[in-house]
């Protein structure tokens, strides 16, 4: 009888502190390692990057041979 009030107390504990920090995931919109939109962020395309997928698009490329292309268009070459 012993072991399971202290098994439903650990029950309990977990879930009490699950909320705890669901309540402050949902407080913070934007965590310390996320990447930003802002331009300049991790998140953010170039307009240099936006031209060479259309061109890529254009080209109906796919796969290996658009990765390579974009990598060559946007390198400059």
């Amino acid at each position: 009888m012993r072991i399971k009030a202290l098994a439903c107390a650990a029950a309990l504990c977990a879930l009490a502190s699950g909320g705890a920090f669901a309540f402050d995931a949902a407080s913070d919109p934007a965590p310390a390692g996320a990447a930003s939109a802002a331009p300049g962020g991790a998140g953010a395309r170039t307009a240099r990057s936006l031209e060479c997928s259309q061109k890529a698009d254009a080209k109906n490329l796919h796969g290996k041979p658009r990765k390579h292309f974009m990598s060559e268009c946007k390198h400059g070459g």
